[in-house]
């Protein structure tokens, strides 16, 4: 299975700390976030990691993981440029992926060791990690009937659902062909 770690985005949010380089770089307990990412992947057996890199530095990121080796893994990077949202991003990696079925993982966010695990053996096209919140206003939330994932809502004015996005999803190369079938959101 291939791992694709997104590494874009401006974050803004993170200001001034981002004027230099991607959020992603940024270091938690004495590592860039997105090497706990790196890591969690590799542990869970996942090797062959592709890097989706933003405009905001991009060559850092190059710089510090560079072909992956030292960190037991192989690295492809693909430059996806000015952030256009996830599908944009899942896009850009159509004719990198060689396997049928691989992970997407936000390369600002970290999961618990054993939920990515159990993620790794989805079944069917795609699959999406979520998780209980009290404040579901604040993040993308899952709306489920009957056991299925059937919308997804960003930071709902109403509560909804308490089950938010993690920032870790499965496909299926199906996935490119919806993709190219969808109408961009009214952020663009």
């Amino acid at each position: 299975m291939q791992g694709v770690i997104l590494h874009g985005g401006q974050g803004t949010r993170l200001r001034p700390l981002t004027h230099t380089g991607p959020k992603q770089l940024i270091k938690i307990a004495g590592k860039p976030v997105s090497q706990w990412v790196l890591e969690q992947l590799r542990d869970s057996g996942v090797h062959d990691i592709i890097i989706i890199l933003g405009d905001n530095n991009p060559n850092k990121v190059v710089e510090y993981y560079g072909d992956g080796s030292r960190f037991g893994v192989n690295i492809t990077y693909v430059y996806q440029g000015k952030a256009r949202g996830l599908a944009d991003a899942v896009y850009k990696v159509k004719d990198v992926i060689t396997e049928d079925r691989f992970l997407v993982y936000l390369g600002d966010n970290i999961v618990p060791y054993d939920k990515l695990s159990s993620f790794l053996s989805f079944k069917g096209s795609a699959s999406i990690l979520l998780a209980k919140v009290d404040n579901p206003n604040r993040f993308g939330v899952a709306i489920i009937k009957e056991g299925k994932v059937v919308k997804l809502v960003e930071k709902p004015k109403e509560k909804i659902s308490d089950l938010a996005l993690v920032g870790v999803y499965a496909f299926t190369k199906e996935i490119f062909d919806v993709i190219e079938d969808l109408k961009p959101s009214w952020r663009g």
